[in-house]
Parts: C-alpha cells; structure tokens; sequence
C-alpha cells in the first residue's frame, strides 16, 4: 500500500474534502489523526469508518487557529502514534461577501482560520518532521487564491496565503527531506456547495470544461499522490484539481 506505516495529521476532517482524504489514506495503510471544532455525529462517524478499514485513529477535539494548541496537539499525536509523516493542512471557512460590505470580523475570521492555522501547524511538526528528515506537508489552496473571485476577497486572500507558505517552506525545509506541496481545488461537491440549489449548480458547471462539479474523493486522490512516493521529487507546487477552471 501507498502509505504503510505512516502517520497523518489532518486538520477539519470531520466532513467533505478533510474527511474524503483521511479515508483514502486510511484506505492505502496510514495512521489517521484528524482534528476538528466539536465531537459531534460526523466527527464519530468519521473516526468509525477509518478505523473499519483497519488503521489506528484517533480524533482530537481543537481550534487549528489557536497556536499553542496546535502545538499541543501534535505533541498528543506523536506521544499517541510516535511520529508524523504527513500533514494535511485542510481546516478552512468561508464568509463571503462583497468587499465594502465585508466586515473586519468577517475578513480576521476567514484569514485567522484558512491560513493561520496552516501556519500553526506547519509550525508545529517542522521540528519533529526535521529529526526524522522524513516529512510531508499538503495544504489545501483552492483555484480563487490563483486568480480571485468577487464576493471572496477574504478566502481568496488566504487561498493566495497559502500558496506563498507552501513555496516558502519548501524551500526551506527541501533539504532535509521535507516535501511541502498544496492542492487548488475548484468547484467542488461538498454540503455548502449542494445548498446553492440545482439552477445554480448548473450554471455554474456550464463554466467548467469538463462541466461538472469536482467530487471530494477526486481532490483526495491528489492528495495521496502527493503524500506518496509517486510524488517523491513534486515540492513546492500547487496542483489544480478543478476540471479546467483555471486553464
């Protein structure tokens, strides 16, 4: 299997894109901790079905936007599991809204959640991904941070913000055996998106050249060949997983 005997950290993963990841690489022999805000019936559901294909997991309750508690949890994580392989830096929100109706509060949420908490915990396993000289970093960027959208000048922003992180720490860390990549995800089938309503979806895979909405599991499928070694010379890159939008 692609990723036997090792150990990923995957920051919201309770639902959509975090969740359709953390099964792939569960299904391909990895050890799952995933975080998100609340244990609720989908965080339960999720760490259930991981553990059904077989893999340790373990799910921890944390706001990834809180530093100290970033680094808190991958303490947990590597007592627990004893080491870490591969971060998937996933936890993201949204608040859209035109820019002179967009609040401070709406702009600080969206930037503190989407790419501080890729910072806090690219942070946190540096040190440990630096004594195995062995690491794996993949944030998730989205096609919006490449090229903007109207109504999302805050997420593209932070989108934008982690697509400079990803190329900076790659350079950094490439030489002790860290590789540091990021995925821009289009229009992608997840809960919020299927509540725009069918009309909306359908004018929306008009714009699209393969014109459909991408499924989480096809965003996932990058992930693991990032996080794998059919990656092992792919650093500092942003993979478009977008059905065209971009080109």
């Amino acid at each position: 299997m692609l990723l036997d005997h090792q150990v990923a950290l995957i920051t919201g993963a309770s639902r959509g894109i975090g969740r359709a990841i953390a099964l792939r690489f569960a299904s391909e022999g990895a050890d799952i901790a995933f975080i998100d805000l609340k244990e609720d019936e989908q965080m339960l559901a999720t760490l259930s079905d991981i553990r059904a294909l077989g893999v340790r997991a373990k799910a921890y309750v944390a706001d990834a936007s809180e530093f100290l508690t970033a680094h808190n949890i991958v303490s947990e994580v590597i007592n627990d599991f004893g080491r870490i392989d591969i971060l998937v830096n996933n936890a993201g929100i949204t608040r859209d809204t035109l820019l002179l109706r967009m609040s401070e509060q709406q702009w600080d949420q969206v930037l503190t959640v989407n790419l501080k908490s890729a910072f806090n915990f690219s942070h946190a396993v540096a040190p440990q991904m630096l004594r195995q000289r062995y690491g794996n970093i993949i944030s998730l960027s989205s096609v919006v941070g490449e090229h903007g959208n109207a109504g999302q000048t805050n997420y593209a922003a932070s989108k934008a913000g982690i697509i400079g992180l990803t190329k900076s720490i790659a350079k950094e860390l490439g030489g002790k055996g860290i590789r540091v990549n990021a995925i821009a995800p289009g229009f992608i089938l997840t809960d919020m998106t299927k509540a725009l309503g069918e009309d909306r979806l359908r004018e929306i895979e008009k714009t699209i050249p393969l014109r459909r909405g991408g499924e989480v599991e096809e965003v996932a499928k990058v992930a693991l060949f990032l996080a794998s070694d059919l990656a092992s010379y792919v650093t500092g890159q942003v993979i478009s997983c977008c059905g065209g939008m971009n080109s």
